[in-house]
């Protein structure tokens, strides 16, 4: 049995003693819904198309709107880790911008006599600025286009605005609604969804990468449970995770579950591989665990490598762990190879990569003696932010 396995296999009370109930179960479940995230996107993909068209996106357009990725915290991430993907399928403008950006600063960012289309990303449907940033928008700037991805069907970002034919919500199926404090199905199917998007007008072309996406989540659980077990029992009291381009944003994502799960106790940091010199590196010792997401291509990988080489040179941390790539015992302690049949491009990856995150901060939480359900017992964090003054 893998370290993962272990724990979805406890007796239901000790599950519940040990704040086990949700977040294993929640990380174990993804590659299966993956697949139900993509056969909801097709049952709706006639009407995300007639949308689109009614927001500018349509074959015969010379100029498509700018396309805003919203979200806040976690919800932020996918945004960045779905950039790079839609704007070469479309061909056109596409930013991630946090919602807590455009709450205190839309009137710096929305151009006027701009088109946009704002595409908003939020498990609850129910965090403060996303249902202020959607109503204030509606109010000051009536043209822009809102679809709204949310895993809850009672959130606000969905109710709220029913019937208007400036905004489209699609709620993904409840089973990813997760229960537990920490983004982690959640993220990732709506990952899942942004992908299919990027693919709507060549759905058939996303189908075999998506068969790739679950066959190699299956087959990397376990061994990503087992390597994140095993570096919980290190001594690691710091983490900083790299990536680059799309694996960026896994990285920062990656940053944040470990930090949120471990109630602050282990501190943590994501960078680039090229940015890391510039001064971040300071902050590496012998405490510090180093993750790098390795890009699958051979230019960017080569600046990955030379970074993991001088980190060893250096003697600067105690371990390093390789995601992607070959194993190479020079450049790193841990590597965990993907699939020899996984063939995908980097803008696919963040749905499976991020999968080590979530483990590390599972297994870490264990090891700080916290509930990983609930991991926060300050109530420094909750599942969802709670409601502050909205200021005018």
């Amino acid at each position: 049995m893998s370290a993962l396995s272990e724990l979805l296999s406890l007796p239901e009370g000790e599950k519940k003693s040990r704040g086990l109930v949700h977040t294993p179960a929640e990380i174990a479940q993804q590659p299966a819904t993956w697949q139900t995230t993509f056969d909801l996107f097709v049952r709706k993909r006639a009407e995300i198309l007639d949308f689109l068209a009614s927001a500018g996106f349509n074959p015969s357009s010379t100029s498509a709107p700018s396309v805003f990725l919203v979200g806040a915290g976690t919800s932020d991430y996918i945004g960045h880790s779905l950039v790079h993907l839609l704007r070469e399928a479309w061909q056109c403008d596409v930013i991630a911008i946090p919602s807590t950006d455009l709450l205190t600063h839309a009137g710096e960012l929305v151009l006027p006599d701009h088109k946009y289309l704002w595409i908003s990303f939020s498990r609850s449907g129910d965090s403060p600025e996303g249902v202020a940033v959607l109503e204030q928008a509606r109010q000051q700037h009536p043209d822009i286009h809102h679809f709204v991805i949310s895993c809850n069907s009672n959130g606000r970002m969905l109710t709220a605005h029913l019937g208007d034919p400036h905004v489209l919500g699609i709620c993904l199926d409840d089973s990813v609604n997760d229960r537990g404090l920490a983004m982690t199905s959640s993220f990732s199917n709506m990952t899942i969804f942004g992908q299919c998007l990027a693919h709507i007008r060549d759905l058939n072309k996303y189908e075999p990468v998506l068969a790739q996406l679950v066959q190699a989540g299956n087959s990397f659980l376990p061994v990503a449970a087992d390597c994140a077990a095993a570096l919980a029992q290190e001594p690691h009291t710091k983490a900083c995770f790299v990536g680059s381009g799309p694996l960026r944003a896994v990285a920062t994502e990656s940053a944040l579950k470990l930090l949120e799960l471990t109630g602050g106790k282990i501190l943590t940091m994501s960078e680039s591989a090229l940015g890391l010199r510039h001064g971040p590196m300071a902050a590496l010792d012998q405490d510090t665990l180093l993750v790098c997401f390795l890009s699958g291509r051979a230019d960017v990988q080569a600046y990955e490598k030379d970074l993991l080489a001088e980190i060893g040179n250096k003697r600067l941390v105690r371990t390093r762990v390789a995601i992607g790539g070959s194993r190479e015992p020079e450049l790193t302690e841990y590597s965990l190879v993907l699939p020899s049949s996984f063939s995908l491009d980097d803008e696919y990856r963040p749905p499976l990569d991020v999968i080590f995150g979530q483990l590390l901060g599972l297994f870490f939480s264990l090891r700080c003696s916290l509930r990983p359900d609930c991991p926060s017992p300050n109530g420094a964090i909750t599942r969802v932010v709670q409601d502050f003054c909205i200021h005018s």
